[in-house]
């Protein structure tokens, strides 16, 4: 599985023009399944790899994004 991290990055005047487009592309596609308990944080199955690396691009002027390979995810009590 893979786990992207990522932050919206805009001036405070196109911060919610953008958050807007960038949710609203993300529901879209059906992305929107992969969220976490955070808004910050996808998490993929490794075919979604190629699709997902796409989406990001397209943003990659107003996002920052870090991308994770991992086997397991532990909830911390």
């Amino acid at each position: 599985m893979i786990v992207y991290i990522y932050d919206l990055k805009s001036t405070i005047k196109d911060y919610n023009r953008l958050k807007r487009n960038f949710y609203y592309y993300l529901n879209k596609y059906g992305y929107n399944q992969y969220f976490r308990d955070t808004k910050s944080v996808l998490v993929v199955p490794d075919d979604m790899e190629r699709a997902m690396d796409s989406f990001f691009a397209d943003f990659k002027k107003f996002v920052v994004g870090y991308k994770i390979r991992t086997d397991s995810i532990e909830e911390l009590e």
